[in-house]
Parts: structure tokens; C-alpha cells; sequence
């Protein structure tokens, strides 16, 4: 069955995860620790910041997570429980900073302007908000290449579960098996995989490396350009 669908996660897949992220996960950290730096330091070791890298673990809380599920996490190691102002507050800062930090990882531009050409349908699936997913991508003028968009907060549930790839489907008229999911993290895998997606693919432009993926990508890219550029993948598409 041929490819007609490609749904792609955005931070660290279409948005270079380290460059758009970082200093927002910096300065929500700062902020839940009322200035506290040394504190702000735990708040992003427990969200998975592993500073002799200066990178963010695969799989962990900052770079899978949703607002709330980040906003929980700072507030366990907080010692409080989980307050809604917090939750708010983490949410209202990724939005209004994601215009001003969001970065497209390299070739992002031709190669949605390539697969548009070559599939009948794209879309984005991110564990972002709805308001913080056209904040982030809006300023690259790339969102009219998308024919479908969902966040934690569409109603369409949250990864790893299938809820945003099936409403992909459901609202492009196609079926699971004629859709290719692409991310950069296990649960952007786990989503298709669920969804029964015809191919997961792996690129490592956020926070895994290919070992983090070999095991649960059907096919692993530097990034979308190289996904782009792939003639034998490309015959797939329809």
C-alpha cells in the first residue's frame, strides 16, 4: 500500500529541538524556582537536562512531555503538589516565547516544499500546545504546507497514544496503513506503531541518537532533508 500521509512531530523534527527549546526550558525553570538558579538547576536535571552535555535527555520530561507533565515534575521536586497556576504558567511561557526562540532544523523549508509535491497529505502532531504550535512555526510561514495540526489540548489525547495520528487519518480521509509518522523521540514511534502507522521513522534532530532509535524506527534520517532526498522512500509516496 502506497504512502499517501505524513505525519510529522515538530520539536526536534521540524524545529531544531536544542536551539528553539532551550532557553525557554531555562527561563520556565527560573521562573518555577522564584529566582532560585541553583534550584532551576535541579527542576531541569529532574526534567531530564544533563548539563555535562548541555543537551536533553531522550525520552525524559523535557523533551517528550506536555506542559502539565513538565509542570508536575518541576512541582514534585518543588515539594508541593501540582497547582493549576503552575501548569498555566509553564504553558503561557512556552507559548509566548516560541515565536521569538523557534529555529527550523536545516533544509526544513525545501524538503516540506519536496514532500508536498510528492504525497497527498502533511501533517504536525506535537505534545506542544495548539497556541504554542502556531507561535513556534508561524514566523517560518510554513503552516499552509499542513492540511492537519494537533496538540496536547486538541482533544485528540497525548503521545505515545494514537489519538492524534488517528485523527490524521480521520480528518485526511486516508487509512493507518497508508501513513508514515516521523519524530525524533520513542513516543513519536510508539504513536504510530499504536496508530497503525505502514512506517515509523526516526530522525535525529531533537534529543535521540540512532541508538536511542534503531530499535523501534523502520528507518532513521540525519534529518527530514536527508528523509527528503531519499529517492527510494520517495517511490513510496503517492
Amino acid at each position: 500500500m502506497p504512502i499517501r500521509g505524513l505525519l510529522f512531530d515538530k520539536d526536534g523534527t521540524l524545529l531544531d529541538y536544542h536551539a528553539s527549546w532551550m532557553p525557554l526550558n531555562r527561563a520556565v525553570a527560573l521562573h518555577a524556582a522564584d529566582g532560585d538558579a541553583e534550584l532551576a538547576g535541579r527542576l531541569l536535571a529532574e526534567g531530564g537536562y544533563d548539563a555535562a552535555t548541555g543537551r536533553i535527555k531522550a525520552n525524559t520530561p523535557l523533551a517528550v512531555g506536555t506542559a502539565v507533565e513538565i509542570a508536575a515534575v518541576f512541582a514534585r521536586v518543588l515539594g508541593r503538589p501540582l497547582s493549576s497556576d503552575l501548569a498555566v504558567d509553564v504553558d503561557r511561557m512556552f507559548q509566548n516565547g516560541g515565536a521569538s526562540h523557534s529555529q527550523l532544523v536545516p533544509g526544513a523549508v525545501d524538503a516540506i516544499a519536496a514532500l508536498r509535491k510528492r504525497v497527498s497529505r502533511l501533517g504536525i502532531a506535537t505534545s506542544d500546545s495548539l497556541a504554542g504550535l502556531k507561535a513556534s512555526m508561524t514566523p517560518h510561514d510554513l503552516m499552509h504546507r499542513f492540511d492537519f495540526a494537533a496538540a496536547y489540548d486538541s482533544g485528540h489525547g497525548t503521545k505515545p497514544g494514537p489519538g492524534m495520528a488517528l485523527a490524521f487519518c480521520a480528518a485526511c480521509g486516508i487509512a493507518p496503513g497508508e501513513i508514515a509518522v516521523i519524530g525524533d523521540n520513542l513516543h513519536d514511534m510508539d504513536m504510530g506503531r499504536s496508530a497503525g502507522a505502514a512506517m515509523v521513522i526516526g530522525v535525529l534532530t531533537g534529543t535521540s541518537t540512532a541508538a536511542d532509535l534503531e530499535a523501534h524506527a523502520d528507518r532513521i534520517y540525519p534529518g527530514i532533508a536527508e528523509m527528503a532526498a531519499d529517492s527510494a522512500f520517495l517511490e513510496q509516496l503517492r
